[in-house]
Parts: structure tokens; sequence; C-alpha cells
């Protein structure tokens, strides 16, 4: 079951993240990489912000990272989401992805749970066929006395 209710529009893809969403759809959470000076850069352009390089590509990353900030929305921002519990958009800085963050959702924690620093991983959330948004579920830290959830 979808995240957020169906209604919801799905993002459309430009000739500049278009691959970042294919990639979605394949499960795989890809970021656009600079070839010239080695970083990473959300969202896609047709070169380097840092350099300017247009020497840029696609490189695959973990799919963990941590809740840099989040909102909790209570009112319908959209007609679907009309009579839907709250929800939180989250902003996710991903591990191993220089300063990168995303802005997705974290799943399967109650408003009043979410925290600045908590560690997450990738959820392929399908919301319709073939089509899947990268969200977020909580992730157990190694050594904290449990293995991370899947």
């Amino acid at each position: 079951m979808a995240y957020l209710p169906a209604g919801m529009p799905a993002p459309q893809a430009t000739r500049e993240d278009a691959p970042f969403w294919t990639a979605c759809n394949e499960q795989r959470l890809v970021i656009r990489h600079c070839n010239a000076c080695h970083r990473f850069f959300h969202p896609p352009m047709p070169a380097c912000p840092r350099c300017a390089s247009t020497d840029v590509g696609w490189q695959e990353v973990s799919g963990t990272g941590t809740v840099f900030t989040y909102t909790v929305g209570y009112h319908a921002t959209h007609s679907a989401l009309k009579g839907h519990p709250p929800y939180n958009v989250a902003v996710v800085l991903l591990d191993g992805a220089d300063d990168v963050r995303l802005v997705s959702n974290v799943v399967d924690v109650a408003p009043q749970d979410m925290k600045i620093g908590m560690p997450v991983t990738v959820f392929w959330d399908e919301i319709s066929e073939g089509v899947n948004l990268p969200r977020f579920k909580k992730r157990l830290v190694q050594g904290s006395g449990a293995k991370d959830a899947a």
C-alpha cells in the first residue's frame, strides 16, 4: 500500500532527471556524479554546480542516510490528501553521496516519533504498476544490539 493516497500526482520526468526515475522504477537509487571533481549533486543538472564540468554521469548509492530535517503535514495541500492522517515530509541526507539530500517521507514512523538525525534506509513505494518512489524506513544502527531494519 502506498504511503500517500491514490490521486497524488506522480513525478514527471524531465530530460535531466529521467535516468533517476528510470532507476527508481528498477528499485535502484542513483545520484548525479561529476567525473571531474568527483562530487555528487542533486537535483540533476547538465553540468556540475561546483566545477561547471559537463563530464557528469550517474552512480548508484546505498540508499541509507539520516533525517536532516522534516515537517509534519496536518492540512490537505492536495485534494487527494483530504481526510488523510498526518504525514511527514523528510529531507534525508544520503550516506556516501557528499551533501546530497532527498525530499521524501519516512513511512514507518508516527509523526510524534520523527527525529532529526534518525537513521533511515530507502524503501520502494510502488504508487502504480512499475512506478516506484524512493521513500524511507527507520534503520536500526549496527552496534545498538539490533540489525538494520529491512
